[in-house]
């Protein structure tokens, strides 16, 4: 995979550079690095994109503000407050 071949999968996808990286559990440095041919592409990694385009890609949104409420997966509201739920 070339970086041009990743920042195009990225976009078409609808991900962010950080996004893209914490779903691969990466820095978004490294995305970043990938892209711009600063670090070789590992060579497993299009095995890896297929397999986040195959369970639905589970985007990651950034955290909800202390105190907000936020739908869980039920359809319920939760209080958050910082990394825990009440």
């Amino acid at each position: 995979m070339t970086p041009q071949e990743l920042k195009k999968w990225r976009k078409l996808n609808g991900y962010s550079q950080s996004q893209l990286a914490k779903v691969l559990g990466v820095a978004s440095l490294t995305i970043s690095r990938w892209e711009r041919g600063a670090r070789a592409i590992p060579v497993f990694l299009h095995l890896t994109l297929k397999c986040v385009e195959k369970r639905g890609g589970e985007k990651v949104t950034r955290a909800t503000k202390k105190g907000s409420t936020k739908k869980t997966e039920k359809g319920k509201e939760s209080k958050r407050y910082g990394k825990r739920s009440v």
